[in-house]
């Protein structure tokens, strides 16, 4: 099968061809490819696609017409391709060549002429392999089918298409697939017509209808033997005056694990429609579950794809799994306006797309379960982000992104998480009401076209007429940092607050930011409810008057602000004696608080130990747990013999609570126990729970008699099969490999390599080591096998020098756009030389890792502060632990 099999579709294309590189004498040559951004000279009108799939051969074939403007006079533009084999080109039927300039796939097209401004016909024809570790159009196999899949998110469309790859240029697709007879097609929007493709009767065309406008990121290309799942049309509602017809797609053998997401598209589809007022903006909605897939999902226009151990929900499914589906499914069908129907530009603008899809996943999952505590789950996602801006080397949200190599480095929980919680706290302070309207006008009037921050705030300020909307905004998205607000109580009862930029012992983060804060400070008050003191903070310090003696003062009322915030002594004795008065929301904002001050020095362990003992008493699940992964980070902190009082800590805070938790439990406790365990198994290794975890594993894997998979749900897996690898020496981690290929169970099968990454016997961990240089169990799974055996201190000398001994090899065996991540490797280090080991690994290799600047930063970082931490508050955790 080559390119020539699309003689038909392409007839017209046959014309003189192009020769293979630019004549070194051509001025164009001479001309600097551009490393981010392409000039803004040229933009596609328009693109007819047809390309030849067959994902059982290695390469597949291309051919594509674009309509494309030129905005000057011009004798070449440039392009995105990355290893296309260019067969021809022509411009305006003209010859013209074509050359691959940088690895970035930046490509120049030289024509043989100057055209004048206007309209002219660029046709191209290609071959190209599929890719190998899950970027741009690859192939897999599982259970002996062959699948294609294109992920074109961020810049991997030009891996299979050549084009103005950047979200900026939007333009409508007609696409013509020919593939296997038999196998199903998939692409942005219905199948037109489906019939045999020329004389070969094993091979059928299918063409789809016209696309809307769309960004090549959104491109959605999928071949094979799809199961495929019919379900009733989303019916038509208040928003919209049409049905849309709704598939499910998985792998041969699985599509009946798609029922439990399919159920509750529809509801998810029109909580989005009602909130924004804006109707579904494509013609149909196809569910895809993808048998590997580089990330979690991909809002593909009308075909969002999904790994498949993200989707698949079947009878061993565990409630913690299926509330997983929940959030990545909503974040999903919310890109279908943030990001799909209104673009950013360009790909500093992220945010707008990211952090709105983040903040519409609790927004619908809310409308559709009131009581299912879904914006406690924001309030986590917020927490988790300020670790991340506490570092002197994180990004602001809206950062300028100068080259292609940078792209993905704004996929960060900056971006996502601190994004979401800035406009969670917009919503929350302004009010529904204001905000949630001035959106919906703000999408209707940027539809099929791009928006940037400007754009949005000027939409935003006119729709709410609030200025002070716009200033939050651009006061928290374009500044980097947390603002830390420190709290003092005045004689005259008055409660003064004091702004500074949140930074940690040994940082080395400069003062002088400010912020414009929306707060809120709630009073406690003896005998009656609770009272809110709130205003919008602009200056370095603000004072609230309070009107009655307060029982305590909690500063960030309901957990909403983007803020941390620190109290005198007495007023953490007060709060901790009231925590079960606190929210949820607000006792996590509690617990952050606390931890942060403690490493900043401004709190003392004994304090956070309390408000630690006091949080996992809470009666919301996720403020009960939250105590754990800093007790967690702890075991960097102490020396070997000082781990005793941490486990029995530990072991105190929630024993009591898991031996309680017995007989008919809610899902949510049922999540809670899990929860538990695993920290007990893993973190306190309690021998009882440790046992009883080894005997379930055995069982679902059939150790001792007939296997039994009800013996663990998967909310349980990562527990057990880490203690069984760990417990169970050389014959049970044998047993969990062979199992990887025997059992079909995608959450089995991303489980695995953890476990195994989590043994600490030396020859086992040798053979770790062999398994991710050989690559056999996949992109993702190499790199976890590597990332859990860097995170011992048991294993990670020798891991780390495997690491320098065999970079290269290992990141030809792990996904394409991981290897700007590979600094992180080397995160678990909390002493100052693995920072000048670190620095010298990339000096040497930094060009197999392009675009790994930030992560080395942030990873050195890191390592600076964890050193510095551990030297300054180690005794006074010591003694704290021990009093307890």
């Amino acid at each position: 099968m080559g390119r020539y099999f699309l003689t038909i579709l392409v007839s017209s294309f046959l014309v003189v061809g192009c020769s293979d590189a630019l004549d070194a004498a051509n001025p164009i040559a001479q001309q600097a490819a551009p490393i981010g951004k392409l000039p803004d000279t040229a933009h596609p009108l328009s693109y007819e696609v047809g390309m030849k799939i067959n994902p059982r051969e290695e390469t597949f074939s291309g051919a594509v017409t674009m309509e494309v403007w030129l905005d000057e006079p011009s004798d070449g533009l440039w392009i995105h391709g990355d290893d296309l084999r260019v067969d021809q080109v022509t411009v305006q039927g003209n010859s013209a060549t074509y050359e691959e300039v940088l690895p970035t796939g930046v490509s120049r097209i030289s024509f043989d002429q100057t055209y004048p401004a206007g309209q002219v016909r660029i046709i191209i024809t290609y071959e190209a392999d599929f890719d190998v570790n899950l970027a741009g159009l690859f192939r897999v196999e599982e259970q002996g089918e062959a699948y294609a899949l294109a992920k074109s998110e961020s810049i991997q469309a030009r891996r299979f298409l050549p084009g103005f790859d950047e979200p900026g240029y939007k333009a409508p697709f007609d696409i013509t697939l020919i593939v296997p007879a038999g196998d199903e097609a998939i692409s942005n929007t219905p199948i037109k017509s489906r019939t045999r493709y020329a004389n070969d009767d094993a091979f059928e065309q299918v063409t789809f209808e016209t696309t809307r406008p769309l960004s090549t990121y959104l491109l959605s290309v999928a071949v094979g033997p799809f199961d495929v799942v019919a379900y009733p049309d989303i019916p038509a509602n208040s928003v919209r005056d049409v049905a849309i017809p709704l598939r499910g797609f998985a792998r041969k053998g699985r599509g009946a694990d798609l029922k439990a997401s399919l159920d509750i598209t529809a509801e998810m589809l029109t909580a989005f429609e009602e909130a924004v007022k804006l109707p579904y903006p494509y013609k149909k909605l196809d569910i895809i579950a993808a048998p590997q897939w580089p990330s979690g999902a991909t809002e593909l226009a009308g075909a969002i794809t999904y790994r498949e151990s993200r989707l698949l929900i079947d009878e061993n499914s565990g409630p913690a799994a299926y509330r997983a589906m929940l959030s990545i499914h909503s974040h999903e069908i919310a890109h279908m306006w943030f990001g799909n129907l209104v673009t950013p530009p360009w790909w500093d603008d992220l945010w707008l797309k990211e952090a709105f899809a983040t903040w519409g996943t609790p927004l619908a999952l809310i409308a559709l379960e009131p009581e299912g505590g879904h914006d406690v789950d924001a309030t986590v996602r917020a927490i988790g982000a300020m670790g991340l801006d506490s570092l002197a080397s994180t990004r602001a949200v809206r950062e300028p992104i100068d080259r292609n190599e940078d792209i993905r480095n704004a996929y960060d929980g900056i971006t996502y998480s601190k994004g979401m919680a800035v406009i969670w706290m917009a919503d929350k302070y302004f009010g529904e009401d204001v905000f949630r309207p001035a959106l919906g006008q703000y999408l209707k009037a940027f539809e099929d076209t791009e928006a940037d921050s400007p754009d949005f705030y000027k939409a935003i300020g006119e729709a709410t007429q609030t200025p002070e909307l716009t200033e939050v905004f651009r006061s928290f998205v374009e500044q980097k940092g947390v603002p830390l607000l420190t709290a003092s109580l005045n004689s005259d009862g008055g409660l003064t607050l004091a702004q500074s930029r949140y930074a940690p012992l040994g940082s080395t983060i400069p003062g002088g930011t400010s912020w414009s804060i929306p707060v809120c400070v709630k009073l406690g008050q003896t005998g009656s409810p609770p009272k809110r003191v709130c205003n919008i903070m602009r200056d370095n310090t603000m004072t609230l008057t309070l009107d009655a003696a307060a029982a305590y003062i909690m500063p960030n009322a309901d957990g909403a602000g983007y803020y941390r915030w620190n109290l005198p002594e007495e007023g953490w004795a007060r709060l901790i004696e009231n925590f079960d008065q606190l929210t949820p929301s607000e006792g996590l904002s509690a617990v952050d608080s606390a931890a942060a001050a403690f490493r900043s020095g401004q709190g003392s362990a004994q304090t956070l130990l309390a408000v630690l003992e006091a949080a996992s008493q809470h009666t919301d699940r996720r403020v009960a747990v939250s105590p754990m992964a800093i007790l967690r980070s702890f075991g960097r902190l102490l020396d070997e013999d000082q781990r005793a009082p941490l486990n029995a800590f530990s072991s105190a805070l929630y024993a009591p609570t898991y031996a309680a938790l017995k007989g008919a439990l809610s899902d949510n406790d049922i999540v809670l126990k899990g929860s538990i365990e695993s920290f007990l198994a893993l973190t306190a290794r309690d021998p009882g729970v440790r046992a009883a975890l080894l005997a379930d594993a055995k069982a679902f894997l059939g150790v001792d008699g007939p296997r039994k998979p009800e013996a663990l749900t998967t909310d349980r897996y990562g527990a057990a099969f880490t203690v069984a690898v760990q417990d169970g020496g050389e014959v049970l981690f044998n047993k969990v490999l062979a199992a990887y290929t025997e059992i079909d169970d995608p959450v089995f099968a991303g489980t695995v390599p953890n476990a195994l990454a989590a043994t600490r016997d030396q020859a086992l961990s040798a053979q770790v080591r062999a398994l991710a240089l050989s690559g056999e169990l996949g992109p993702r799974e190499t790199y976890a096998l590597i990332q859990g055996q860097m995170g011992s201190s048991l294993t990670r000398a020798i891991t780390w020098n495997w690491v320098k001994d065999n970079y290269a090899d290992f990141v030809s065996n792990i996904p394409a756009q991981w290897p700007r991540r590979t600094p992180g490797l080397a995160g678990s280090f909390c002493e100052a030389s693995g920072i000048e080991e670190l620095k010298a690994l990339f000096a040497e290799v930094g060009d197999l890792a392009p675009g790994h600047e930030r992560a080395l930063a942030q990873t050195q970082e890191n390592i600076a502060l964890c050193a510095g931490l551990k030297e300054a508050q180690q005794a006074d955790l010591a003694a704290a632990l021990a009093a307890r």
